[in-house]
């Protein structure tokens, strides 16, 4: 039987069947995309096909002996749904497609996926870009987030759903390009190496958003890993 998160499968209440769900950045498809993993679904009579929260299309119901074929056919990257990493990186629309958006969230969203996807954390993570306020791409229950205004990017960080819910809280406001990637990688590195093994919301509430806030800023920058 195979674990959580090895060869990229989640077990199913069954305890039999797997699924698996895909990397899409930015949940962006294209018809190839789809129709190989329609073909691929019905190749291997997968019974269920689910879009995610994630923006990740997860293929339910697969017998072990057919893991190893089906990602071989499929040529995606595995997406990380469990573990202690940056999960998901969910991202609305934006300023090509979106008359509300401010900011190109599509653009942040691919290159904040790029550096982050995967990374391993002291604990889960769930990352959002959205082009305005609306916040499309749920980033007032994202650990860490950016939207779009007319003057850059805001950062919030500290939002989570579950049991104990929490609303993020802007971290830092109005920011350029640059540096709304340098806050990012900054408030990354701060958690990385300073929180025990529980969630970034949770570290906020024990030091507070202030003390939060000057420890990132403070934060040494290492090579992103």
């Amino acid at each position: 039987m195979l674990k959580d998160g090895q060869k990229g499968v989640i077990l199913q209440r069954d305890k039999k069947t797997y699924g698996i769900a895909p990397h899409l950045p930015c949940g962006l498809v294209t018809p190839e995309i789809l129709e190989k993993i329609a073909n691929v679904a019905r190749k291997y009579n997968i019974p269920i096909l689910k879009i995610t929260s994630a923006a990740r299309i997860a293929l339910l119901g697969i017998e072990e002996e057919n893991v190893d074929a089906i990602w071989d056919e499929l040529e995606f990257d595995k997406g990380y749904a469990v573990g202690l990493c940056v999960r998901s990186v969910k991202v609305c629309p934006g300023i090509e497609h979106c008359r509300l958006a401010k900011q190109d969230s599509i653009k942040m969203g691919k290159k904040i996926d790029e550096l982050y996807h995967g990374m391993t954390l002291p604990s889960k993570m769930k990352m959002a870009v959205s082009g305005c306020k609306i916040q499309c791409g749920e980033n007032c229950i994202k650990d860490l987030s950016l939207y779009g205004t007319k003057n850059g990017w805001n950062l919030l960080v500290g939002g989570m759903g579950g049991l104990k819910p929490r609303l993020a809280e802007v971290l830092f406001e109005d920011l350029s390009w640059e540096d709304a990637l340098d806050r990012v990688a900054r408030t990354v590195a701060y958690y990385k190496t300073n929180s025990r093994r529980y969630r970034l919301g949770f570290m906020i509430d024990d030091m507070g958003i202030e003390a939060f806030r000057k420890g990132v800023l403070s934060a040494s920058l290492n090579p992103i890993e």
